[in-house]
This record gives C-alpha cells, sequence and structure tokens, in this order.
C-alpha cells in the first residue's frame, strides 16, 4: 500500500505528469508485493526453525527415558533404586500429567526386547545436527540414572559404550566423563556433609571433577572451568535443543562445576 502512494507521489513530482505518477504506482505496487512475499518468506523459515526445535526436544525426551529403561534393563532385573532415578526426574522436570504418562511410556519400551536402540539414537543425533554439549548432556543424564543404585554394572557399561559410540564419542571420552560423574557424586554429597566434611578429599573431587590433575596449575583450572561452564550453561543448551523442563538438572551441574572451581581457587590461594 505504501509503496504505491509514495510510488505515485514521487512519480508525478518527477515526471509533471499522470503517466509519471501511474508509472510510479506500478513501480510502488512492485515494491509491495515484494516486501509481502519477503515477510510471508521470514514468517515461513521462522515457523519452520521452531517446529525443529519443537521436534528435537521431543526427540530428546523421549530417546532419554526409554535409553533410560533399556540401560537399566541391561542387568535383566530393573531394580527400585532405577525406577525411583526415573521418577525423580520427572519429578524435578516438574512434568504434567500428560508428559509424566509420557516419559513412563517411553522407559517401558526401553525396557523392551525389540528395543531399536541404535535407530532410536540415530534419529536423536540426526535432530541435533552436531550439537555435542547436547548430546554429552544427554549421555550425561544417562550416566546418572545408570550410577542410581550407587554402582555401573558391566552390561549397563557395555550399553553405554554403544550409546556413546552412536553419539559421537570414543570409549577414551565416556571414561572421562564416568571418572568426573564419580567425583561430582562424591562431592556433591561431601558437599551436603557439612562440617564433618574431609576438606582434603572433597579438594581431589573437585580435581577430577573438573577434569584435571591435582597438580595442575590455575590457568590450567581456570581453562577446563571455562570449557565445562560452557559446555552445561543451561540457557545455551536450551537454545541447542535441549528441553525447557530439562534446565533444572543443567543448572545442578553447573553449580556443582561452579562450586568445585571456587574450593580449588580458594585452597590454592591459601596454599
Amino acid at each position: 500500500m505504501w509503496g504505491k502512494l509514495l510510488g505515485g507521489f514521487f512519480g508525478y513530482m518527477l515526471a509533471h505528469h499522470i503517466i509519471g505518477a501511474l508509472i510510479g504506482i506500478w513501480l510502488g505496487h512492485k515494491l509491495d508485493k515484494a516486501v509481502g512475499q519477503s515477510g510471508r518468506f521470514r514468517a515461513s523459515l521462522l515457523k519452520a526453525a521452531q517446529q525443529s526445535a519443537q521436534r528435537q526436544q521431543q526427540l530428546f525426551f523421549h530417546a532419554t527415558f526409554s535409553v533410560m529403561g533399556h540401560i537399566a534393563k541391561s542387568k535383566g532385573r530393573v531394580t527400585e533404586a532405577e525406577i525411583g532415578v526415573a521418577t525423580l526426574l520427572m519429578d524435578r522436570l516438574n512434568l504434567d500429567a500428560q508428559h509424566k504418562q509420557a516419559a513412563q511410556e517411553a522407559f517401558r519400551q526401553g525396557k523392551q526386547a525389540d528395543f531399536p536402540l541404535e535407530q532410536t539414537l540415530t534419529e536423536f543425533v540426526a535432530s541435533c545436527r552436531g550439537r555435542s554439549n547436547v548430546l554429552q548432556m544427554f549421555l550425561e543424564i544417562q550416566l546418572q540414572a545408570a550410577y542410581a543404585d550407587g554402582e555401573l554394572h558391566p552390561n549397563e557399561q557395555q550399553v553405554l559404550e554403544r550409546v556413546a559410540q552412536v553419539l559421537g564419542f570414543s570409549q577414551q571420552d565416556l571414561l572421562r566423563l564416568i571418572s568426573m560423574l564419580e567425583a561430582e557424586i562424591k562431592f556433591h554429597r561431601q558437599g551436603r556433609a557439612g562440617h564433618s566434611v574431609n576438606r582434603q578429599q572433597q579438594l581431589g573431587d573437585a580435581y577430577q571433577l573438573l577434569g584435571v590433575t591435582e597438580t595442575a596449575s590455575m590457568a590450567e583450572v581456570k581453562k577446563a572451568y571455562r570449557k565445562l561452564m560452557n559446555q552445561h550453561h543451561p540457557d545455551k543448551l536450551v537454545a541447542k535443543g535441549l528441553p525447557p523442563e530439562m534446565m533444572a538438572m543443567a543448572k545442578e551441574k553447573a553449580q556443582d562445576i561452579q562450586q568445585a572451581y571456587e574450593l580449588i581457587k580458594q585452597m590454592k590461594g591459601s596454599a
């Protein structure tokens, strides 16, 4: 509309003739049409991006609970502790009745003998488009669930190796994440122990949680800390496809990383 009005006005002013005005109106019409098409194109792109993000979050959600069920079943019998972790995760996500039912159904599907593990993971990986931070968060959630009963069964580790491989992580990457998770569990537990905590043991766990040795310089510790915080920043993970419901888990992980770094900084400063 504005293109035709302005085109007609300037066409008349420049040509001082009605023909100039008509030419201006015609050009303005073309401009209005182009702007309209551009707006519709941007709107369609935005809609497609939103649908893609929603699809990725749905795949993350379903894969999380179905793979969790599959890993839990690998030992032959799903323990009460593992069911409890799945239920606790659902509670922490503040799922409504519909989503909780979907999570429980996915967990049951994962326990079936014919569960298509590779296919489920391949579809999930494809939706992530190489976003390694989201893939690592997914693997870490599976590790936390596997450690629900306090230990990692050989059958669980075998399945986790298959999961890690499809996600694009090596066996060495998996072992490193296992080591860091074990340290995080102990560090978190000691953090809740208050004054009875063994400071030296907690410091060792802090180094292990950050993936560095106790001989690492403060510069190396800081580099490892920044890398981990970048990988586990809740807002960044959600922007890359982590379901918003899982932000609480990402926040807790980031807090443990932050506290481990602060402890090392404090102890090195007082050394």
